[in-house]
C-alpha cells in the first residue's frame, strides 16, 4: 500500500511528461511520414536527397564535433585544476561556473557580439596590437567559438566529480617507480576517467546539435543548420511544411539516440573488462 501511494506522487510528473515530451514526440513521428494526409516516405526521401539539407546536417555536425572536442579538452585540464586548489577558491569557482552554464541563447549571442563583433571591444583591442587583421563573429568560426564557450562550465561541471575517482597517492607511486607525469595521465588516470569522459563528449555533442537560440540570434537564417531549417519549416514567412520539418526532427533524434546507444554499449565493455 505505501508503495502505491508513492507512485500516486509521479503522477503529476508523468503527466507533465506525457503532455510536454510523449505526445509532441509521438506527434512529430506520426507526421514525418505523413505527406498530404496519406502514409509516405517522401519527407524522408526529400531530406536525404536534398543537398541544401545534407549540409545543414554537415554544417551541424562539424561545429557540434568541433566545439565538443576543444570545449572537452579545456574541460579537463580546468577540472583537473580545480581539484587541487584549496577549498575556498575551489567552491567559488565551481559555483561561478555553475552560473556561467546558465549563459546561453540570445544574451550569449548579444554580449559575443558587443565583445568580438566587427567592433566589438575585444575585437578593436586585438586589432590594434596586430594581433589580428580583422575577426568575422557571423561566421562558422565565429559560432564554433560561442558553442565552446557555452560547452564548457557545463563540460567542467559533469567532469568535476570523475576526478574524485582519483587517488593523489597513484600519481605519488608512479612518480616513485620512475613514470612521469605525462606516463601516469596516459596509462592511469585517463583510463579511469575514460568512462565519464566519453560520456561528457556525448552529452556536448548532443548539446551542440540542439542548440537553437544563439545560432538563430547570430546568424539568423542566413546559416544553413538543422535547427534553423526546422525553425524556417513550421515558422517561415514564406514556405510552411510541417511535416518536412518533423522528418527532419526524426533524423535528428535517431542520430543522437545512435550515438547515445554506443555510448553505452561502450562503457558496458569498460566496466566489464575491469
Amino acid at each position: 500500500m505505501r508503495h502505491w501511494r508513492a507512485a500516486l506522487l509521479l503522477l503529476p510528473l508523468l503527466l507533465m511528461l506525457s503532455m510536454f515530451s510523449f505526445a509532441p514526440a509521438f506527434w512529430v513521428l506520426i507526421n514525418s511520414v505523413k505527406v498530404e494526409g496519406l502514409w509516405s516516405l517522401a519527407n524522408f526521401i526529400e531530406v536525404l536527397g536534398s543537398s541544401f539539407y545534407r549540409q545543414a546536417f554537415a554544417n551541424s555536425l562539424w561545429i557540434s564535433v568541433g566545439s565538443s572536442f576543444i570545449g572537452l579538452l579545456i574541460a579537463l585540464v580546468s577540472a583537473a585544476s580545480i581539484k587541487r586548489v584549496d577549498g575556498t577558491l575551489r567552491d567559488v569557482t565551481v559555483a561561478f561556473t555553475n552560473m556561467a552554464s546558465n549563459l546561453s541563447g540570445v544574451p550569449l549571442a548579444f554580449a559575443f557580439i558587443i565583445i568580438m563583433g566587427a567592433n566589438g571591444a575585444v575585437t578593436l583591442l586585438l586589432r590594434e596590437w596586430g594581433v589580428i587583421d580583422s575577426f568575422n563573429i557571423y561566421s562558422r568560426a565565429g559560432l564554433t567559438l560561442i558553442y565552446t564557450y557555452f560547452q564548457v562550465p557545463l563540460a567542467v561541471l559533469l567532469l568535476y566529480p570523475a576526478f574524485d575517482a582519483l587517488d593523489d597517492d597513484w600519481q605519488e607511486s608512479a612518480a616513485l617507480l620512475g613514470a612521469s607525469r605525462l606516463r601516469y595521465w596516459r596509462l592511469i588516470a585517463l583510463p579511469v576517467i575514460a568512462p565519464a569522459v566519453l560520456g561528457t563528449y556525448i552529452l556536448l555533442f548532443a548539446n551542440a546539435m540542439g542548440a537553437y537560440a544563439s545560432a538563430y540570434a547570430l546568424m539568423t537564417a542566413n546559416y544553413n543548420l538543422v535547427t534553423i531549417r526546422i525553425s524556417s519549416l513550421v515558422a517561415g514567412d514564406i514556405f510552411l511544411e510541417p511535416n518536412l520539418a518533423a522528418a527532419l526532427s526524426v533524423i535528428l533524434v535517431a542520430m543522437l539516440v545512435i550515438l547515445v546507444t554506443v555510448n553505452q554499449l561502450l562503457l558496458k565493455r569498460t566496466y566489464h573488462a575491469r
